[in-house]
């Protein structure tokens, strides 16, 4: 052991955290429709699945994108060959121009303050790097995404300090929040270079509001920090309210000239509205030259492959399928995550309200048999190991309110969606006939308890008239 590094040996990745350790369950024993019938059922992995015929359509009719050719001609050899860091401009100009159509194209992005990555894992540790020293901190609302346990700490040095959000107010940032979040990095000694929000929001599948993003504006105005704004689940906004990015705000408060502008980064990636998380294209937008150009050095270490671009472009390029995919995507996203809620109300569960994303944050807490993160862990593993659903408890996600677990809806046919339900309400009935099989048990103790303290008075008064006579 002493011959491996620190960040070897260190336990600070995080993957012992009840997310991962539900995905290593999963593995285990995957459900199958055919193979493994009472395996578990994966709803804890945010993938979307729901338009791939849409992309393979795409893909039938444009056979030369994916072959590598260009006007007949193979162009093999060129993609194969050496690309610098900054990525074929080709693909850049449509991932830019894509990203303006998905916020309705209010906003336009320049492409040369864009910087392509290996997914967005890849995107928010590359700006840790760029924005943090080992030990300094940033600032995240609870709940949020366990990944970035992993994704910002464990090589970067730096620390998360939790922006308290609560049900109260359906987990809304406020400004006490981040008051007492940063006052709290104070007394821990650390320096906050900035605030990280996921908009729309994992695990909650909402959006934010302007009032606080408008909040996250005068907090890092205030305080002279950062603010990251990861938007990879931007396109996935199914139902009102709109997606709004923080650039947008940006441009309507005409901060252009300010210094809030360099100060405010946007983290995207085609992994979620595309679904396509195994082509690892991920991207940060900067309006600081600075970062803009550190970052693009150091993407040498994730680079998206030329053919990945090549292809993209193509498909990004056609305005015709872009349209038409983003409109039926929310559309079945949108079906699917009522046929979710349906579910989960027939098993007498209720969700927060939500109009993004791949999942759906439900609320457990009538299930605990205690209001404590160890009753929530003893639900959490009967839901896994009896039931055979993965699902993710909120403390995997650093919510303070024990009880709630975000479901994932997306990365799984509908048949399947229904047996997961199924499982679900029966166990939800099975608890509930125990409960009150229980309370039936009580009550007919205290009864009998009552009974046996009637006539031991009435023995007692029946002995003193005795007495008396």
């Amino acid at each position: 052991m002493g011959l491996l590094s620190r960040k070897v040996t260190c336990n600070s990745h995080g993957q012992d955290s009840s997310y991962f350790l539900g995905w290593e369950e999963y593995e285990k024993n995957p459900y199958d429709e055919v193979k493994n019938p009472k395996g578990i059922i994966q709803m804890g992995l945010a993938e979307n699945q729901l338009s791939f015929d849409l992309l393979e359509s795409w893909l039938a009719k444009n056979p030369e994108a994916a072959s590598f050719k260009r006007d007949g001609q193979s162009i093999f050899k060129e993609l194969a060959l050496f690309q610098d860091y900054h990525g074929l401009p080709a693909f850049k100009k449509a991932l830019v121009d894509f990203m303006a159509e998905i916020r309705g194209n209010k906003v336009t992005f320049d492409t040369n303050n864009i910087v392509l990555t290996a997914g967005a894992t890849s995107a928010n540790e590359t700006l840790m790097f760029c924005l943090a020293e080992k030990g300094d901190a940033f600032l995240l609302p609870t709940p949020y995404y366990p990944g970035f346990d992993r994704d910002l700490k464990w090589r970067t040095g730096a620390e998360i300090v939790p922006i308290v959000c609560t049900s109260s107010n359906g987990f809304q940032i406020t400004e006490p929040a981040l008051e007492e979040a940063y006052q709290e990095a104070q007394r821990r000694n650390l320096r906050v270079k900035g605030v990280l929000v996921t908009n729309p929001s994992n695990p909650l599948g909402t959006t934010m509001t302007r009032t606080e993003l408008d909040l996250l504006l005068n907090f890092i105005s205030d305080k002279e920090i950062h603010l990251i704004s990861d938007e990879i689940y931007a396109g996935t906004v199914f139902s009102s309210p709109a997606f709004v990015s923080i650039i947008e705000v940006l441009k309507d408060r005409k901060l252009e000239s300010s210094q809030v502008w360099e100060r405010v980064h946007v983290v995207y990636s085609l992994s979620k509205d595309l679904g396509l998380p195994g082509f690892r294209v991920g991207a940060i937008y900067s309006n600081d030259p600075i970062v803009v150009a550190a970052a693009t050095k150091m993407s040498s270490f994730g680079l998206v492959s030329s053919q990945t671009q090549f292809l993209l472009s193509a498909m990004l390029s056609d305005k015709k399928f872009t349209k038409e995919y983003l409109s039926k995507n929310h559309k079945r996203l949108q079906k699917r995550q009522n046929k979710l809620v349906s579910g989960l109300e027939k098993a007498g569960i209720s969700c927060l309200e939500s109009n993004a994303g791949l999942f759906c944050w439900v609320d457990m807490r009538h299930l605990l048999s205690s209001n404590t993160f160890e009753a929530e862990m003893e639900l959490w593993k009967r839901i896994v190991y009896d039931v055979k659903l993965n699902i993710s408890p909120g403390s995997s996600c650093h919510c303070t309110e024990p009880g709630w677990f975000r479901v994932c809806f997306a990365n799984m046919s509908e048949d399947t969606l229904k047996l997961a339900m199924q499982r679900l309400k029966s166990f939800v009935s099975s608890i509930t006939i125990n409960n009150q099989s229980h309370q039936e048990l009580k009550n007919t103790r205290r009864k009998n308890r009552n009974k046996w303290v009637f006539r031991l008075s009435f023995q007692s008064f029946h002995d003193r008239e005795q007495e008396e006579r």
